[in-house]
């Protein structure tokens, strides 16, 4: 149960909520309302437009979402590297990581356990195998855990930022200086709970950078992850005022077009239309092999949407 404090204007009921500190996206809360387990001042609403002030008391039933177990599909897999312990997989855009509520199957999860039949499972039960992850809409490298005793060895090296990750990001403008690190904090954004910002309580996230390639308004970037909080790279590069190109969440689409000249903002849109994704890609990962010593180098082609984009843009650049 929530009150309205006396501050707050009249407003919607769904933007309100998915404004406060709920952990609730505005199209959850949109559906809890349509399904009448939102109500105010003891009355149930089933209008996401309905208004409400100050002093309304509003409570809200949010369903216990049942466990999700995954389970094996026949879905082809990019494999760079494989034995009996691990796997490295490039994962393609548009591809969830594991599943979760809203995407129970078609996951690279299900794709691994029915390639492998038998993953890690040190944590927990819906992303087995799985050590480090990748957004949906990001693309590239992941190792992945056969055994338990090489999960936890993995995944200490990652802690202990011994393993090497490199993305290739399309970006923004022209970033300032044009190889540096950003040393920003990365946390819950304190409004907006679906996203990451840098706040002064979040956990310590540390991405270096390299300018690779310049063009008309954007550039190529070599990413070096040293930390891996979730969407850092996305989050600092939008800190930096250089968001990721095509990133809706974090000012890379449309937010950016009315800075440029006419000209450059017709090629923008063209370009938006061709990634309409976050132009990121994890590029390369080394590591120790757990059982072997052996160092595993891994790198994976810049897939096809990102060529068609570095092709457009460098047109535009003449």
């Amino acid at each position: 149960m929530r009150i309205v404090p006396p501050e707050a204007p009249r407003q919607r009921i769904d933007r309100y909520l998915a404004d406060a500190d709920t952990g609730l996206s505005r199209s959850k809360i949109q559906n809890l309302i349509r399904s009448e387990a939102v109500a105010v001042n003891a009355r149930t609403v089933n209008r996401p437009g309905q208004n409400i002030g100050p002093g309304d008391e509003i409570r809200i039933a949010v369903p216990v979402d049942q466990p999700v177990q995954a389970e094996p599909e026949d879905i082809p897999l990019d494999i760079i590297y494989e034995d009996d312990a691990l796997l490295v997989v490039n994962k393609s855009p548009g591809m969830v990581v594991h599943p979760a509520c809203g995407h129970r199957s078609g996951t690279l999860v299900n794709a691994l356990l029915y390639h492998c039949g038998r993953l890690s499972s040190p944590g927990e039960s819906f992303r087995p195998g799985i050590v480090h992850r990748l957004d949906k809409d990001t693309s590239g490298l992941l190792v992945v855990a056969k055994r338990d005793d090489v999960h936890v060895d993995l995944a200490q090296q990652i802690e202990a930022r011994s393993a090497t990750r490199r993305y290739t990001a399309v970006v923004w403008g022209l970033p300032s200086p044009t190889a540096g690190s950003v040393d920003e904090p990365v946390g819950r954004h304190p409004r907006h709970r679906q996203r990451m910002a840098v706040v002064s309580n979040g956990k310590p996230a540390v991405t270096h950078y390299e300018v690779t390639e310049t063009l008309a308004f954007c550039s190529v970037l070599s990413v070096k992850l040293e930390t891996g909080r979730t969407h850092q790279i996305r989050v600092h590069m939008g800190h930096l005022g250089n968001p990721v190109f095509g990133d809706s969440t974090y000012g890379g689409r449309v937010k950016r077009l009315g800075r440029l000249s006419p000209p450059d903002r017709r090629s923008a849109r063209g370009a938006l239309e061709q990634m309409p994704r976050q132009a990121l890609h994890a590029a390369e990962l080394e590591f120790c092999h757990p059982l072997t010593g052996d160092i595993i180098s891994c790198k994976a082609p810049i897939p096809e949407d990102m060529t068609g984009l570095l092709r457009q843009l460098r047109i535009s650049s003449y």
